[in-house]
């Protein structure tokens, strides 16, 4: 596959149709005080890099890595249902791990759901450790934590 991930504008109508199906999904699968979700615009922060995947002009999904006080958290991580299995999740990962480093951020954090085990396994793949709760996250029923170091 060509995929090239770059950095996108989350309000764009492409973008914010793939966010959208990602909040979808997981309102489908988590209660409503469980979901951590951001908007376009809350993607579009400045301390926030937003990057889209594409093979040729089709987006096959997003992520984002926002800067937090010592750390880089993931956020909007989402491929496609008919490009899953095909290593654009972790293109993307890698990706988000490349502008941490250059920010010099020491460790990548994230929260995900226990109902999403095949991102789980992708993150435990790329050297994700479970954690505990971090930042403004609560200990939920549903909620995973975790964690990579980058120094």
């Amino acid at each position: 596959m060509g995929i090239i991930v770059e950095p996108g504008d989350p309000r764009e109508p492409e973008n914010r149709a793939l966010i959208e199906a990602a909040q979808t999904q997981m309102r489908a699968l988590f209660p409503a005080d469980e979901n951590h979700l951001l908007s376009p615009e809350a993607l579009h922060a400045p301390d926030v890099r937003f990057f889209v995947a594409r093979e040729y002009d089709t987006t096959l999904g997003c992520g984002a890595l926002a800067q937090r006080q010592g750390y880089g958290e993931v956020k909007a991580m989402y491929v496609v249902p008919f490009a899953r299995g095909q290593g654009v999740g972790r293109r993307i990962l890698a990706r988000l791990e490349l502008e941490a480093r250059h920010l010099d951020l020491p460790c990548l954090r994230l929260e995900t759901g226990d109902a999403l085990a095949e991102a789980i396994g992708l993150y435990e793949a790329e050297g994700f450790a479970r954690r505990g709760a971090f930042g403004d996250y609560a200990e939920t029923g549903s909620s995973v934590f975790m964690e990579k170091r980058l120094d």
